[in-house]
Order: C-alpha cells, then sequence, then structure tokens
C-alpha cells in the first residue's frame, strides 16, 4: 500500500520486512533517539495528543508551504512511534498529509506486537498530526 510519501513507505517497508518484533522496536527506539528536542512553549495542551496513556506532544508548523513536525513523549517506544511519524511525513504538503489513510499503521507489523492502548496511542498521534495539517492547509 502506498501512503503518497516515499519516506514513509520506505520505513513501512523496512519495518514490514523485519520478522522479528525485538528488530522493530530496536528501529523504533533508534528513531526517538533522533528526535531533536521539543521547546518547552510546546509542551501544552494546545499540542498534547488525546487518549495517549503517556505524555505525548506534536507540533505541526508550515516552512515554505511544507509540513515541519516537533514532537515529544515521556515514554520511549511512544516516543520513536511519534518519531516515526515525524519522519515519515516531514516536508509533506498539507494535502497529501491530509490523503494518507492510517491503514499503513497495521502494514509496520508494529501494532501486533504493541499493547492497545499503545496501538490506540499510535492512531491517535497519526490523527492529530493530520487534523494539524488540514489546519495548516492554506486556503485556496
Amino acid at each position: 500500500m502506498a501512503t503518497g510519501s516515499q519516506k514513509l513507505d520506505q520505513i513501512v517497508d523496512r519495518l514490514k520486512g523485519t520478522a522479528d518484533p525485538k528488530r522493530r522496536y530496536e528501529y523504533v527506539l533508534w528513531l526517538a533517539k533522533k528526535l531533536e528536542p521539543l521547546p518547552e512553549e510546546f509542551r501544552n495542551d494546545v499540542f498534547k495528543v488525546k487518549g495517549c496513556v503517556s505524555q505525548v506532544y506534536v507540533v505541526g508548523q508550515l516552512v515554505d508551504g511544507k509540513l515541519h513536525w516537533q514532537g515529544d513523549s515521556d515514554a520511549a517506544i511512544t516516543k520513536g512511534l511519534l518519531a516515526l511519524l515525524i519522519e515519515g511525513t516531514e516536508g509533506l504538503d498539507p494535502n497529501a498529509m491530509a490523503g494518507i489513510d492510517p491503514a499503513f499503521l497495521s502494514e509496520t507489523g508494529l501494532q501486533a506486537s504493541l499493547t492497545p492502548s499503545r496501538a490506540n496511542g499510535f492512531l491517535n498521534i497519526f490523527k492529530m498530526m493530520q487534523a494539524q495539517a488540514s489546519a495548516l492547509t492554506p486556503a485556496a
């Protein structure tokens, strides 16, 4: 399934091609370590993802008409899932982001080894990113 983001497709393919759940987690944790620190002013309820057990913040901004993401979480796995979504959708046009089908989440193979609350959180993070992208879509 193509998502409309070449980067996201590459990440999904990489995870899909990994049979060992432990290796998938290692990749997600590696992505978490690469995430830039989130400035303190963004750590407020406006950017907090609802429906997540852990504290998760995601901030979308338009830079030259393209999406630029920042975010953080207090839980390593959740931070990695956030980092995966940021990495995969960085630089997209807001309309492209809004058009991505969340079904790709199950293609990563991650949800099978996530707790139900984490899997739900993964979807909630993605939905919030799509909502922010829609809000940032320039008026035609």
